[in-house]
């Protein structure tokens, strides 16, 4: 599928999480399978764009294109010049939230709170177009089914956004309501990709390959995302673009090959972060790549009392020099691993 001028490789999308998807983590679902992933939403406020934690999410320093950039607000005008602020940093995708359920970006009337005022929803993409289009940038667009079970407008929002500019929809299938509790249904998913010419990605509670085969056939959707089964599993990609291909499974990788990956993760993640910040981010993706793994209880608990990045990568390479000796393949996956990490990170929709 395409966006834009922007040819994909498969239909395999990382989902934006905030928190989560940073550069780092971006990059290494690229290199497992993912064909596209879109960065941690990035403020439309002028005056945070200078902050450490704004400048670290435009940072795309050696990040494989498409560069996907998220931006989130509530006025059109900020909007528009958010989008223009991450384009003129490397952006060549601009991407609006209007699927973030968390509180205190919804009390702000940002994120799926925008699904509630359909004027001026419609007015930001309206903005955010008009600034991309004579930079040749496409907009795509992030949304929840609706406001709450008695206010599903997906399908509605999604005519009015395509009319708008607006070249790639993604929709997950729960309300802001739900947040990640439930589980995602894809009919509205189906009614969207049904109601609209421009391509549709389908996101929710896909967390093994059959659940992708099912989503991609049950919806028509040209593509998934995947938020929440990719954290601590970055090679999901790969397993549900092999099983796509070819009906079959992949194993599940080796032990040294995760080890190597953790390693990669770990150095590129402390040197966008540095030492103080970057040892203490990184303990949420560890607790997720040690979540399966045997005898993992009590280097979990010690990584809250290592405050070195040093010591800290060190105590990862020990564990994983010991496991190598009693295994040499990964656990096997499961549909309920994924589900466990659903309170572990504030994810944005």
């Amino acid at each position: 599928m395409n966006i834009g001028p922007y040819i994909l490789a498969n239909p395999l999308f990382a989902a934006p999480m905030a928190g989560v998807t940073d550069r780092p983590f971006r990059s290494l679902c690229r290199k497992l399978g993912a064909a596209y992933a879109v960065s941690e939403m990035v403020t439309s406020r002028r005056e945070l764009w200078n902050s450490l934690k704004t400048s670290r999410r435009a940072n795309h320093e050696g990040e494989p294109g498409p560069i996907a950039v998220q931006i989130a607000g509530t006025d059109a005008t900020m909007m528009a010049d958010a989008a223009l602020y991450n384009i003129d940093r490397g952006a060549q995708i601009i991407d609006i939230n209007m699927g973030c359920p968390a509180k205190k970006v919804c009390n702000k009337w940002a994120g799926s709170a925008l699904m509630q005022d359909e004027s001026l929803a419609a007015a930001i993409v309206q903005a955010v177009v008009r600034a991309c289009e004579p930079r040749g940038v496409p907009v795509t667009l992030k949304m929840r089914t609706g406001w709450c079970q008695s206010h599903k407008n997906a399908v509605a929002l999604a005519r009015i956004f395509e009319a708008a500019g607006v070249q790639m929809l993604a929709v997950h299938g729960r309300t802001r309501e739900q947040g990640y509790g439930g589980h995602a249904e894809y009919d509205t998913v189906s009614q969207v990709k049904a109601a609209v010419r421009i391509p549709v990605v389908a996101n929710g509670d896909i967390d093994t390959p059959e659940k992708a085969r099912q989503v991609l056939a049950c919806t028509g959707a040209d593509a998934i995302m995947i938020g929440r089964a990719a954290q601590g599993r970055p090679w999901i990609f790969r397993e549900i673009a092999h099983y796509l291909a070819t009906g079959t499974h992949l194993a599940p990788p080796l032990i040294a090959e995760v080890r190597r990956l953790l390693i990669e993760h770990l150095q590129d993640h402390y040197k966008l972060y540095g030492e103080f910040t970057g040892v203490r981010s990184a303990r949420k993706h560890l607790a997720w790549y040690l979540r399966d793994l045997p005898d993992a209880g009590a280097l979990r608990a010690r990584m809250n009392s290592i405050d070195d990045c040093t010591a800290q990568l060190q105590a990862v390479c020990d564990f994983f020099d010991e496991l190598g000796t009693h295994t040499d393949r990964m656990p096997v996956a499961t549909a309920a691993d994924s589900g466990e990490q659903e309170q572990e990170a504030q994810a944005s929709a």
